[in-house]
């Protein structure tokens, strides 16, 4: 029971990080890119995304 709650954990997790991914300001290959590394590598994907991942986009006036 405790694998299937840590495996939704782990997918609303990716499906976050994909959706932040797509809507980032980031050129397309490299959403391409991270959206192939979140998919292959699940969690090891979601970690580095959250630390090196493409950021929001910024705003300027």
């Amino acid at each position: 029971m405790e694998y299937g709650i840590l495996g939704l954990i782990v997918l609303i997790a990716n499906v976050y990080a994909i959706y932040q991914i797509i809507t980032s300001g980031a050129t397309t290959g490299m959403k391409v890119l991270w959206t192939l590394v979140i998919l292959i590598l699940p969690v090891l994907g979601f970690i580095v995304w959250l630390i090196a991942g493409p950021k929001g986009g910024s705003v300027t006036t």
